[in-house]
C-alpha cells in the first residue's frame, strides 16, 4: 500500500505513517486536556478562596448604612432635634476623563476649591484610589443643578443631617453633632449611644464601570432612640426672651434659668445666656463660650438666696421660730476679732422671719452660730449642695462644700449668707423645691420617656423623693419666704393674682487676680407661686450685673411665673391687682464677706454626707403630660395641718377654708385632679 516502507525486517512500520500523527495528535491532545483540567482543578479548588476573595473585591463592594438618629422631642411632642435626608457627592478618580474639566465643573456647581479639589482628585489618581469625597451633605438645590448635567463619573451619596427646627431654642440643653453625627454638647453627647442607633452595612454587585447590578443586605441598621424631654417648648420660649432681654439690659456677662416641678422634679424650662444657634459651627472663640451651660456647668458664689438653708436648719433642728428675736446691733457686728457691717443701713433687734426679708447679714451670721458648724455642715449637703444633680447633661458642676477642717474660724458667718460656698442653678431650684413641696428632696429630671421605633414610649424610672425636713418647717419656710416679696427685698417679684415667695441675692463677685472684690455682682432670685400649693419653683441669676438681685432677678422671676402659671392652667389664688408695689433697693448687699476671712485657693471636695431617711414614695405622674393629675384623697375629719402635709406628700393642691376640722371637700374623694385644678376643703 502507498506509504509504507518497508526495511530489512518485514512488517515494521516507520513513524512517518500517516497512522503515527495520529496517534501523537492525540496524545498530545490528551496531554493538553490533562495540563487544562489541573489547570482548572488548580484554579476551582485549590485556590479557590484566594481567586473568590479577588473576584469579589472587583465585583463586589460593601457600604456602610448609617441608622437614622433618634429624635428629641418637648413633652407635647414636638421636634427640638431630628435628622433629615441629604446627599453627598463622591467621584471614582480612576474614572475621572480629565481631572481639570472635572475640577472646573464641581467648583462651579458646588462652590469648592477648583485648586484644591485638582490636587485632590490627581493626588487620589496617582496612589490608585478609587474613592474620593468631593463634598458632603449637600442643598437641594446644589444636588438638582449637578444632576442636571449627568456626569457619569459623579456619584451621589445619601447620608442624614442633623436639624434643629426650633434653634436657639433649649439649644444648651439639646447639645449638638459633630459632621459625622457624633453628639458633642448636651444631650446629644451625653445620650450619643442611646440616639445614635446601629449602623448596618449592605453588599452590591457592580459591573466593569463600577455601576451598582444588584445588592442583598448583610445587616440592617437599627434606628436610634427617640428621647421625650420634661421640658416645655412654650415655656422655654418665654425662659429665653426674658433672660435676654434683662441681660441686655443690665449688661451682664451671662445668665441662667432653671424652670422646675417642685413635686416630680420635671425641668420644664432650662435656659442660659448667651444664646446660640445649634445648626451654624462655632468660628469664633465667643461662639465657643456662648455654648457654656451655665445653669449645670459653671458654680457661682449664691449670697443671700443661701439664707433660706440657714433659716430652715435653724427652724428644722433648734427653737428658733420666725418671731424669735435676733440681736443684729444696729449693723456692726465683731467676730473673731473681725468686724462686720451691713451693707445699707444697720438693723437693732429684729425678728427672724425679718432677718430673711430684709436680708440682714448680721442677722444671718447669728442665726448660723446658733445652728453650729456641723449642723448647718448637714443641712447644706441634705439640700444637695456640694454633689451633682445627676441630670443626663456633660460636665455638670458638684459646686464646691468644703469640710469642717477646711473652714476658718469665720467660715461659718460668710456660709450663713451664702459665701464660701459655690453653687450652680439647677441645685438652687432643687433646694428650693424642698421649701416649695413640704420638705423632701427631689432629683431633677429632663428625660421623660424613652421610645424604639415602632414601639410604645417607656417612662423614665423616677427616684423616689426623700424626706429632709419637717413638714412644718417647710409650710413656716414658705410663709416667711413669702415675707420677702410682701415686705421685704423681693417685691418686685409680687405676682398679680397669686401669692408667691422667694429670696433675692447679690452676692459680690470676687476677682482671684486682683485679689478683691469687685462691684459686680451676681444677681439672683428664686421663688415660688403659689405660696398655699406651688405649682412651679424657678432660679434666675444674671452675673456680672451693677445692680442689685431684688432689682435685675426678681422682675424676671415675675415675668416668667406670670406666663408659666397660665400655660399651665394653675387659677388665680388672691384678688388680680393692677400692679405691685415699685422694688427698692433696700436689699443688703453681701459685702460684708469682704471683712471675713477670705476662703484657700486650693479647696479639696467634701465627702458625701450619709444620706437621710427616705420618705414615703410621693406618688408620679403616669403619662407625659402635666394634664394628668393625681387622685384626690379624703380630707374629712382631719385638721388644718394633717390635711396640708396629706396634699404636700401626694401632690394635690388644696384651698382652706375656715378652720377647726375638715366637714367637706370638693372635688369629692377618688376624683381624677384636672389641670390647674385645686381641691377646696371646708374646715369647721
Amino acid at each position: 500500500m502507498r506509504g509504507w516502507r518497508r526495511d530489512g525486517f518485514a512488517g515494521e512500520v516507520h513513524a512517518g505513517t500517516p497512522s503515527n500523527r495520529l496517534l501523537l495528535l492525540a496524545l498530545l491532545g490528551l496531554l493538553w486536556a490533562v495540563l487544562i483540567l489541573c489547570r482548572l482543578v488548580y484554579l476551582q479548588i485549590v485556590s479557590h478562596e484566594t481567586y473568590s476573595r479577588l473576584a469579589d473585591r472587583q465585583q463586589q463592594r460593601t457600604f456602610r448604612i448609617e441608622a437614622s438618629r433618634g429624635a428629641i422631642l418637648d413633652r407635647s411632642g414636638h421636634p427640638l432635634a431630628l435628622s433629615v435626608p441629604v446627599n453627598s457627592v463622591c467621584v471614582n478618580p480612576l474614572r475621572v476623563p480629565d481631572p481639570v474639566l472635572a475640577s472646573d465643573i464641581l467648583a462651579r456647581v458646588l462652590g469648592v476649591d477648583r485648586q484644591e479639589l485638582l490636587e485632590k482628585i490627581e493626588r487620589a489618581k496617582a496612589r490608585g484610589s478609587g474613592f474620593l469625597w468631593v463634598k458632603r451633605k449637600i442643598t437641594p438645590e446644589e444636588s438638582d443643578r449637578l444632576r442636571s448635567l449627568k456626569l457619569e463619573w459623579v456619584e451621589f451619596r445619601k447620608e442624614s443631617q442633623r436639624h434643629y427646627p426650633s434653634a436657639p431654642l433649649a439649644s444648651h440643653v439639646v447639645g449638638t453633632v459633630d459632621f459625622q453625627e457624633r453628639g458633642n454638647l448636651g444631650l446629644e453627647q451625653s445620650m450619643d449611644e442611646v440616639l445614635a442607633g446601629r449602623a448596618g452595612s449592605v453588599k452590591m454587585v457592580t459591573d466593569v464601570l463600577q455601576r451598582g447590578v444588584e445588592h442583598m443586605a448583610t445587616d440592617a441598621a437599627e434606628p436610634g432612640v427617640n428621647i421625650t424631654l420634661t421640658i416645655d417648648e412654650r415655656i422655654q420660649y418665654v425662659v429665653e426672651r426674658e433672660l435676654a432681654a434683662a441681660c441686655e439690659r443690665h449688661r451682664a456677662a451671662s445668665g441662667s434659668v432653671v424652670v422646675m416641678n417642685p413635686y416630680e422634679g420635671d425641668i420644664l424650662a432650662m435656659a442660659s445666656w448667651p444664646p446660640f444657634d445649634p445648626n451654624e459651627p462655632p468660628r469664633t472663640p465667643k461662639d465657643y463660650q456662648a455654648r457654656f451651660s451655665h445653669p449645670v456647668s459653671i458654680p457661682f458664689e449664691p449670697g443671700s438666696v443661701f439664707k433660706i438653708i440657714t433659716l430652715a436648719a435653724a427652724l428644722d433642728s433648734t427653737n428658733l421660730r420666725p418671731d424669735t428675736l435676733i440681736d443684729c446691733g444696729n449693723g456692726t457686728f465683731r467676730m473673731y476679732g473681725r468686724v462686720i457691717h451691713e451693707a445699707s443701713r444697720g438693723y437693732g433687734t429684729i425678728t427672724a422671719a425679718e432677718v430673711l426679708a430684709k436680708s440682714s447679714n448680721i442677722g444671718a451670721i447669728q442665726i448660723g452660730l446658733k445652728v453650729g458648724e456641723k449642723r448647718l455642715l448637714e443641712y447644706i449637703r441634705r439640700f444637695g449642695f456640694g454633689k451633682r444633680t445627676g441630670l443626663p447633661l456633660p460636665a455638670e458642676s458638684p459646686g464646691t462644700v468644703r469640710d469642717l477642717k477646711y473652714w476658718g474660724k469665720t467660715s461659718i458667718g460668710s456660709i450663713a449668707m451664702g459665701h464660701e460656698i459655690s453653687t450652680t442653678a439647677v441645685q438652687l431650684a432643687q433646694a428650693c423645691s424642698v421649701i416649695a413641696n413640704g420638705g423632701v428632696l427631689v432629683k431633677p429630671r429632663l428625660i421623660l420617656a424613652r421610645q424604639k421605633p415602632g414601639e410604645k414610649p417607656v417612662a423614665e424610672p423616677v427616684e423616689p423623693p426623700r424626706r429632709i425636713l419637717k413638714p412644718e418647717t417647710a409650710i413656716t419656710m414658705r410663709r416667711m419666704m413669702e415675707g420677702v416679696v410682701l415686705n421685704g427685698t423681693g417685691k418686685a417679684a409680687r405676682l398679680p393674682g397669686y401669692t408667691s415667695g422667694g429670696k433675692t441675692g447679690s452676692a459680690q463677685i470676687f476677682d482671684r487676680t486682683a485679689k478683691r472684690y469687685t462691684h459686680l455682682y451676681n444677681g439672683s432670685f428664686v421663688g415660688f407661686a403659689p405660696v398655699t400649693n406651688p405649682a412651679v419653683v424657678i432660679s434666675v441669676t444674671l452675673n456680672g450685673t451693677r445692680l442689685y438681685g431684688g432689682v435685675v432677678a426678681a422682675p424676671v422671676f415675675k415675668a416668667i411665673a406670670m406666663e408659666t402659671l397660665r400655660l399651665l392652667g394653675v387659677p388665680y389664688d388672691v384678688p388680680e391687682t393692677a400692679a405691685p408695689e415699685p422694688a427698692t433697693e433696700e436689699e443688703t448687699i453681701d459685702v460684708a464677706i469682704a471683712s471675713l476671712s477670705r476662703p484657700p485657693d486650693d479647696i479639696s471636695a467634701a465627702p458625701a454626707m450619709p444620706a437621710p431617711e427616705p420618705a414615703p414614695e410621693t406618688p408620679q405622674a403616669t403619662t407625659f403630660m402635666l394634664a394628668a393629675g393625681p387622685v384626690v384623697p379624703s380630707f374629712e375629719g382631719k385638721t388644718v395641718r394633717a390635711v396640708l402635709e396629706e396634699s404636700f406628700a401626694a401632690g394635690v393642691p388644696v384651698e382652706v377654708i375656715g378652720s377647726g376640722v375638715a366637714r367637706a371637700q370638693l372635688p369629692a374623694a377618688g376624683s381624677p385632679l384636672g389641670p390647674g385644678e385645686r381641691v377646696r376643703v371646708y374646715f369647721k
